[in-house]
């Protein structure tokens, strides 16, 4: 994690486990719980989704732009990890 936290720009990276109760991370608290909770309803709706269309397949990143923030989002089989970044050029 403090590899990652290091990057220019990261501001912050919260792991969460399958339930979204975050496990790990470098944010404050009420922007811990309010991220992961979050997330957490998007990466089930989008993970369902995707098997609506192919059984098969399965959610394997996420990423989500606004102007001034950056989501990167990596659901594994038991855990969430959620990176934030700002984004260039308001950095």
């Amino acid at each position: 994690m403090s590899r990652i936290q290091g990057q220019k720009g990261v501001q912050g990276i919260i792991i969460v486990n399958a339930e979204g109760i975050p496990i790990k991370t470098t944010m404050d608290n009420s922007t811990t719980v309010q991220y992961a909770g979050l997330i957490h309803q998007l990466v089930m709706k989008a993970r369902s989704t995707i098997r609506d269309v192919d059984p098969q397949n399965d959610l394997t990143f996420l990423r989500i732009r606004s102007k001034k923030n950056e989501i990167m989002i990596a659901p594994g089989k038991r855990t969430i990890l959620l990176q934030t970044l700002l984004q260039r050029g308001l950095q």
